[in-house]
């Protein structure tokens, strides 16, 4: 694809790809959104219809334009004046209606620039998108926005009546009885999700939940935290010392304090890193940054801590060796992250929650793009490698002006790219690299 860009096919249309086009349709330039539902705006985190699943941040922060910081509490205030408190966490299932009033009401004033499309992409090709019923979708810009991909940890076993492997599945939960005992692969934000389902639903099993640092997301406070101010000490030089002042920081104001001061600039920091630190980072921070980052509500953080005084929820820390099932029970083998050996784990149930499994170079979408040259691998295989307007890296790391990845899988270029704050920037950063092609 050679010449201006004249329309974009947007690969995915939950909040990033809506969003996405919402933002394009206002500066003038045409999209079609594909979607593999009518549920245009949702994805897997807002098509939840369970009102016990809160939001993960504020809802002052929650706005869909980063222009308008108050957007989404005047939304809540106009449909449902009960929720808007602007230091709450409303309902995901609200936050999705919210997304989809503004895409409704961005087409009603742009009639004709947005066009939704409600089928399967099987290919990126060079002159757009090719469906899986063969045809093909002429774009002068694909954006991939394809969202969380469901967990692979569970890999073969999967596909036994005793396991679970994708909880965000319809109806996967639906079977698993009131007195049933389960397992759980991973014990983030996932897993906490599916102990609130079941748990509404008036589940009354024991859990045991497993990863390989037994760590649970930690709880927001009720009220916002002042941020502290970074230190030189805490931006700079070895990731050694940064994390020494990063402990120092909070025993003299608070940890939630410190992530709040990072918060801001977390992307820039990763930019910045060299492979090594980043390295580093994956390896050893990662599961301490994300329990600390990506924090839940406090009536959700009360739930969890009840499952555990109630000893119905048990956390281990360890690795997986082999899960076996039949029909009836399931077998988890695993090896402690200290201490002797511990028995098996059994269970009538066990759900992958180990959280996205992301795999570029498995992906249908991406791994013929790495195989050809038009895009590469990070060298962590987190992701495809990303210009910082969102344009895919060739193999020779030349920026792609016709190809763009946004929201979570870009993660190896902007680690932050979950939250709605993270992705209302990339948002911005990607439709001023299309309409200035335009």
């Amino acid at each position: 694809m050679t010449g201006p860009i004249d329309s974009v096919a947007i690969v995915g249309g939950g909040f990033s790809g809506a969003m996405l086009a919402a933002r394009l349709a206002e500066r003038g330039a045409p999209s079609i959104l594909i979607n593999r539902t009518a549920d245009f705006g949702l994805g897997v985190a807002y098509s939840t219809p369970f009102d016990g699943h809160l939001l993960n941040v504020r809802s002052a922060r929650m706005s869909a334009l980063a222009e308008d910081p108050g957007h989404f509490v005047r939304w809540l205030q106009d449909h449902h004046p009960s929720l808007a408190d602007p230091d709450g966490f409303a309902p995901r299932r609200l936050f999705g209606l919210y997304v989809q009033s503004r895409l409704a009401e961005v087409e009603a004033r742009h009639p004709g620039r947005i066009q939704r499309r409600i089928a399967e992409v099987a290919a990126i090709v060079p002159e757009g998108v090719r469906l899986d019923d063969g045809a093909v979708i002429a774009a002068d810009a694909v954006v991939l926005t394809t969202g969380n991909p469901a967990p692979r940890t569970a890999g073969p076993a999967g596909s036994s009546n005793a396991v679970v492997p994708d909880p965000w599945a319809p109806g996967a939960l639906g079977r698993i009885a009131a007195d049933d005992d389960i397992l759980l692969i991973g014990t983030g934000l996932t897993m906490v999700d599916v102990l609130l389902s079941l748990n509404a639903g008036g589940w009354r099993g024991r859990a045991t939940a497993l990863s390989r640092r037994g760590l649970l997301p930690r709880g927001h406070r009720l009220k916002p935290d002042s941020p502290t101010s970074p230190t030189e000490a805490l931006l700079s030089g070895r990731l050694s010392t940064r994390l020494s002042e990063a402990r120092r920081l909070s025993d003299l104001g608070g940890w939630r304090e410190v992530m709040e001061g990072l918060r801001p600039i977390t992307a820039r920091l990763w930019g910045e890193a060299d492979l090594a630190t980043r390295s580093r980072v994956v390896r050893h921070l990662r599961p301490w940054w994300d329990v600390h980052r990506h924090r839940v509500a406090p009536a959700v953080a009360a739930v969890i801590e009840g499952l555990c005084a109630e000893g119905r929820l048990d956390v281990v820390a360890g690795r997986v060796r082999t899960v076996t099932s039949d029909e009836g029970a399931v077998r988890l083998d695993w090896t402690p992250r200290h201490g002797p050996a511990r028995p098996a784990l059994g269970a009538r149930w066990l759900i992958d929650c180990s959280g996205p499994g992301h795999a570029p170079d498995a992906d249908p979408l991406t791994a013929p793009l790495i195989a050809s040259g038009r895009a590469r691998l990070d060298p962590l295989g987190l992701g495809l490698e990303l210009d910082p307007g969102g344009r895919v890296l060739n193999a020779a790391g030349d920026p792609d002006s016709r190809l763009f990845v946004l929201g979570p899988p870009a993660r190896a270029a902007f680690w932050e790219t979950i939250a709605v704050p993270d992705i209302r920037k990339r948002i911005e950063d990607v439709v001023t690299a299309l309409t200035a092609q335009a």
